[in-house]
């Protein structure tokens, strides 16, 4: 496996060396990976744990990966350098992890993976795990999405004015208005269930994803609501906003009553009618003296230039001073302070979902349904389906900056990571992450002739 770069020439002989039986392999792959995963890291080293980290490669720009691991002052100790296509990348994943996770359980150790969320690694990686008898600790575990009934709405087209999207909030609120069955976003959905199967522990970030995971047949007693590590690492980077550059690269947003955009998920990017309507949204508010931040990523950029909007959007931002028009910012800490003076973030994304609720900033979702959608039961995020850029900018505008909509509970906890380990710790007591049918059945407390 030359394709495998090591931290140390003696990685193998290192890990056998140490007394611990357990090795707890820590797996990040891209940039929410590497704020959620690192928590739980620096946890298990905290507690004196054997546990590695090791990168799949999935995100290797600095952008999406370089800047945050110089920013966390960590290395991996193994890359596993996957490149190419989506199948590609989950063949190399299962090919090479397993790999080294067969040379650990060689030298007698219990590689117990932690992968995280709905990423291809998620899926490929507990793929590879499992292959050699070890379970995965699923961080969150559970996440499925949920679609708002529109039957009685439509799918968002027309005007909506304030007391129709006040209506949509609260319809949005009551958890019986909303049906299971989406397969978006894509292939998170797929990535997400096929880890769970893998999975010996279900570290669920909210009740909701609890009840999805008991209908899906999982051990009540291997899942635990924990919250979501992403709190942590809001929480740290809190800490260091202060030394945070941003607003001197973007003076414009120091004031904040800014929108932030971010559009990349494949659903929307590959399609010309749902990008088109959430990019002249934007349009229309940039134009109506609105301050808007676009974050763009490569997705989107492959859908500006299929589409012939790169130019347009490159004059966009010469021609307008309140609009910027960025690349994604290799720094977690320059996120954080920017948002915090935000009015409102317009995102496809799962993560901001959460972060926003962390940070009480009203959150519009671009996206039929949500894999969040605890956080719209809670009154702090508000679904635009990508279908009609009016209703898109009016719900937008509905959120900018909506006090009921800033004091949404928050739902994803504290102290998250040492709860997950806690969770962890509890079940070794008892045996390993991989469970055998006679231990599932009671063998331990003594089962019956």
């Amino acid at each position: 496996m030359k394709e495998i770069i090591y931290r140390s020439a003696r990685f193998f002989d290192e890990v056998a060396a140490h007394p611990s039986k357990h090795v707890h392999l820590i797996l990040i792959a891209t940039k929410p990976d590497i704020i959620k995963q690192l928590p739980l890291y620096f946890e298990l080293k905290k507690r004196g744990h054997l546990v590695l980290l090791g990168h799949t490669g999935q995100h290797y720009s600095e952008n999406l990966s370089g800047g945050m691991l110089k920013e966390y002052g960590v290395e991996p100790d193994f890359n596993l350098n996957v490149r190419g296509v989506m199948h590609e990348i989950v063949s190399q994943i299962i090919g090479r992890l397993g790999f080294v996770i067969g040379e650990l359980k060689e030298r007698g150790k219990t590689v117990i993976p932690y992968v995280h969320g709905d990423t291809t690694t998620a899926m490929a990686a507990s793929n590879a795990g499992f292959a050699h008898g070890c379970a995965s600790v699923h961080v969150e575990a559970g996440i499925r999405t949920l679609t708002p009934n529109y039957r009685d709405w439509g799918l968002g087209i027309g005007d909506w004015d304030d007391q129709k999207c006040g209506e949509w909030r609260k319809f949005l609120m009551g958890r019986k208005n909303w049906e299971r069955g989406s397969l978006e976003p894509y292939p998170e959905q797929f990535n997400t269930r096929c880890s769970e199967a893998a999975t010996g522990v279900h570290l669920a970030p909210v009740e909701l994803d609890r009840e999805f995971l008991q209908s899906e047949g999982f051990p009540d007693d291997r899942i635990f609501v924990v919250g979501n590590s992403v709190v942590d690492a809001v929480e740290e980077a809190k800490g260091r906003m202060k030394q945070s550059t941003v607003f001197e690269r973007y003076p414009l947003l120091a004031d904040g009553d800014f929108v932030r955009f971010c559009i990349h998920r494949r659903e929307n990017c590959g399609s010309d009618t749902r990008f088109k309507s959430i990019y002249d949204a934007m349009v229309s508010l940039i134009k109506d003296g609105r301050n808007v931040l676009l974050i763009t990523m490569t997705q989107t950029e492959r859908a500006f230039e299929r589409m012939g909007l790169k130019k347009d959007v490159e004059a966009l931002a010469k021609k307008h001073k309140n609009f910027l028009y960025s690349p994604v910012w290799p720094e977690y800490v320059d996120v954080m302070a920017a948002m915090a003076k935000a009015a409102v973030c317009a995102t496809d994304s799962g993560s901001m979902q959460e972060e926003m609720n962390a940070m009480a900033i009203p959150c519009v979702t671009l996206r039929f349904g949500s894999d969040r959608s605890e956080s719209a039961m809670a009154g702090g995020n508000l679904i635009a389906p990508p279908t009609d850029a009016r209703a898109i900018k009016q719900i937008i505008e509905y959120a900018w900056g909506n006090k009921d909509m800033k004091k949404a509970p928050k739902l994803y906890g504290r102290n998250v990571s040492a709860q997950c380990i806690d969770a962890v710790e509890k079940v070794l007591e008892n045996g390993d992450v991989f469970r055998t049918e006679e231990e599932r059945l009671g063998k331990r407390g003594g089962m019956r002739n």
